[in-house]
């Protein structure tokens, strides 16, 4: 555990392959056209969409093998970009000015957090927005029985503190609006 940031991380040793994570990847079933899979994305849709103007352009980062946030986006108006380090790995799209990030059950898998999300960060245009959707970690007691560290592609877990010590970083605003549902917002 990082005790600037309070992030709890596996040792490297544990890390898969990359030919084992992207098989475990290969293994999701997430669908644009799977309806209960848009409900659950609704949670990070709803309030970016509330928080954007119309036209705005936006960039979905680890999209997966069935990119459907992004697709939410674009039949609501909004111009979007994906990337995938394994399913859409066009990295000119990391070189771009985003009005809204997201990234919805990724941020566990990085093995560089601080990097990405700084590089990420860096993306965002004024005013812009970056939504992340994790799990949080729950107290030290509890963490050992906590399913989501069991996941072998999850090897960084963060907090609200972890959240609270990058908006900090970033001198952004932080809106916890679910309890796993974090929107920074650069000023």
């Amino acid at each position: 555990m990082c005790h600037t940031c309070c992030l709890v991380f596996v040792s490297k040793e544990e890390y898969l392959d990359e030919k084992s994570e992207k098989a475990r990847y290969d293994l999701h079933t997430n669908s644009s056209e799977d309806k209960n899979y848009r409900i659950y994305l609704s949670k990070v849709f709803n309030p970016v969409q509330e928080r954007i103007k119309k036209g705005y352009c936006g960039l979905d980062f680890g999209s997966g093998p069935g990119p459907t946030l992004s697709k939410m986006f674009e039949e609501a108006g909004y111009k979007m970009n994906i990337y995938d380090h394994f399913y859409a790995k066009d990295e000119h799209v990391l070189y771009e000015g985003y009005d809204f990030i997201t990234s919805t059950e990724v941020v566990e898998h990085l093995y560089s957090p601080k990097e990405v999300l700084d590089a990420l960060w860096t993306i965002v245009k004024k005013d812009g927005l970056l939504c992340l959707l994790t799990q949080v970690y729950p107290s030290q007691e509890n963490f050992s029985k906590w399913y989501y560290k069991n996941d072998p592609t999850h090897v960084c877990f963060f907090s609200d503190e972890s959240m609270r010590f990058m908006a900090k970083k970033w001198k952004a605003s932080l809106e916890i609006v679910h309890k796993d549902v974090f929107i920074f917002k650069k000023s």
